[in-house]
């Protein structure tokens, strides 16, 4: 049984499951908004212009009053929705610890006779010439064949 709920809140809370019904809740919300615009707007501004009918300022005014309650109505849906889905992605994110992401290994180094930017892998400076080799032996022997520096 746990197995299945888990299985259930992977699939309800996927982001495109989410993504949808944010999608619907909102479309269903902004429909409202349009059909206000268009009854409280659009309509009575082409009656005028038509001839159909004619409206006075106490008309107007119920109008606009009808048009700012969808706007509001919508603004709160928005928010209401807005403060859900954070605490969900809260929730979400609490059940998923997030690994923290290693420093990516370096690739390049410093020559230390010159301060060049080299390949990690280098064995000499493609910039001064010098012998980068691990090994101390290696180093002796590359040091005393280069010429001293006067």
């Amino acid at each position: 049984m746990r197995k299945f709920i888990e299985e259930f809140k992977a699939f309800a809370l996927r982001g495109n499951m989410m993504d949808m019904a944010v999608g619907v809740i909102i479309g269903g919300a902004f429909s409202g908004l349009v059909t206000s615009l268009t009854d409280n707007f659009i309509n009575p501004i082409l009656n005028a212009v038509t001839g159909a009918a004619s409206y006075g300022l106490q008309d107007v005014a119920g109008f606009a009053s009808s048009f700012v309650s969808a706007l509001v109505n919508f603004v709160i849906m928005a928010f209401v929705l807005f403060c859900l889905l954070k605490a969900v992605n809260k929730l979400a994110s609490l059940g998923h610890k997030k690994e923290e992401e290693a420093p990516a290994a370096p690739t390049t180094k410093k020559c230390p006779y010159c301060f060049s930017e080299i390949p990690l892998e280098a064995t000499r400076c493609p910039h001064c010439t010098s012998v980068l080799a691990e090994d101390p032996a290696i180093a002796e022997a590359a040091a005393a064949s280069q010429p001293a520096a006067e």
